[in-house]
């Protein structure tokens, strides 16, 4: 796969585009609205999208094409996404800007792509065969339109569209409001999570499109735990989660050791007297939600869906229920024929977790991830939000040290 358009500008721009200068070689043109504005969204496992001034107008390019993703270690997906990656990279910019989208198919098949929630020109809409044709194999397309409006949006296909999505054809479009919030609303760290969910037969590393109900993978930005990047933030910190669902299940998100206030959907704002306060935010299928929260608690507190298979890996959903079994007869029986035979799940799952059982080529265990007291037993859509006092980086800080007198002891 090779790397093209603005993915190769990704890694060098990412730093001139976060302060909002063009990238090297652009107009120096200036918009009316400073970038400095607002705070740069982060994709964990992902990344944002670089872009140039071509006189007012931010030109963006975007490249449909076939993908490899790694899920987690020892797990190489074959997917279709955007600039090398699923999802694609994280589009971002200010309302009253003035956009130039450039999409290229490298697909073996025509595309289109739909910008999710913004209020647009028909033309622009991105529908194939409705709106547009379709962009057909090597061809290349431009939309153009100004944006007059703020929130979480996103980008997908409109052609072919069951396949296209599942095996990954999606990203954020992050807009940021015009003027900027005051200094009480304003937040420090703004985490962007798209969530998918996919099946991949054991052994194996295509996507299957056709499944429509029984996923046994389910990922946020296309990783699971423990292949996820933890969301990291000092304590005190004003935090922002911005999730995105293009699945075909709603996910009940919950964070743990926090309360926080649901306050954008991909149509926009909620307004402050209709926020309420929660632990669990639904985000239903094609629908965007943010949450805002003071990270007050300092700790390693669990992100997670709290649909329980969707915190797991690599499920069978056909295997026999033996909880409360006793196998014991038929073990001695089939211990004659395989002497490595060896009964599980009678005593629920958990002893999944310290058997190092082979697995077939391109796998993960279900349940997996070693924490400070042992296996956390959890993968899937989960990952760690880490508080920390007075850090200096974001980067991994490693687990958190629990004060004396405050953790679960044994009696």
């Amino acid at each position: 796969m090779i790397a093209r358009g603005a993915a190769a500008l990704a890694s060098g721009a990412a730093l001139l585009k976060s302060i909002g200068a063009p990238v090297a070689g652009a107009s120096a043109t200036r918009p009316a609205t400073s970038p400095a504005s607002f705070t740069p969204v982060i994709t964990p496992n992902g990344s944002t999208l670089a872009w140039h001034w071509d006189g007012d107008v931010k030109v963006f390019e975007l490249v449909a094409e076939p993908v490899k993703r790694q899920f987690a270690s020892g797990m190489s997906v074959d997917c279709w996404g955007y600039n090398g990656q699923t999802p694609g990279p994280t589009i971002e910019a200010v309302e009253g800007d003035k956009v130039r989208l450039i999409v290229t198919n490298h697909l073996p098949e025509p595309t289109s792509v739909h910008w999710h929630g913004l209020i647009i020109p028909n033309g622009e809409d991105g529908v194939g065969g409705l709106t547009q044709p379709h962009i057909q194999p090597g061809e290349t397309y431009i939309y153009e339109f100004t944006i007059r409006q703020h929130g979480t949006q996103m980008y997908h296909p409109h052609t072919d569209d069951m396949v296209q999505m599942a095996l990954g054809m999606m990203g954020f479009f992050i807009i940021h409001p015009k003027e900027p919030p005051p200094p009480q609303s304003r937040v420090d760290r703004d985490f962007c999570i798209f969530l998918q969910e996919w099946f991949v037969e054991p052994g194996t590393s295509r996507p299957n499109p056709m499944v429509m109900t029984d996923f046994n993978l389910f990922t946020f930005n296309s990783r699971v735990y423990p292949g996820t990047e933890p969301l990291v933030v000092r304590q005190g910190q004003r935090v922002r989660i911005r999730y995105a669902n293009l699945s075909m299940d709603s996910h009940p998100i919950h964070l743990h050791g926090h309360r926080f206030m649901m306050t954008g959907t991909d149509a926009g704002d909620v307004p402050e007297s209709a926020r309420w306060p929660e632990n669990t935010i639904n985000v239903p299928v094609g629908t965007a939600r943010a949450i805002e929260f003071v990270a007050d608690n300092p700790g390693d507190w669990p992100v997670h869906c709290h649909k329980n298979h969707h915190a797991m890996n690599a499920m069978s959903h056909d295997v026999p229920n033996l909880i409360g079994a006793d196998l014991s007869k038929a073990n001695r029986q089939i211990e004659r024929l395989l002497p490595q035979y060896m009964a599980m799940g009678q005593q629920g799952m958990h002893d999944m977790t310290q058997m190092q059982m082979p697995l077939p080529k391109n796998t993960l265990p279900m349940m997996a991830g070693e924490g400070p007291y042992g296996s956390i037993g959890m993968g899937g859509m989960f990952t760690l939000l880490k508080v920390r006092e007075r850090i200096t980086s974001f980067e991994d800080p490693g687990w958190y040290q629990q004060p004396p007198g405050t953790s679960a002891r044994k009696q």
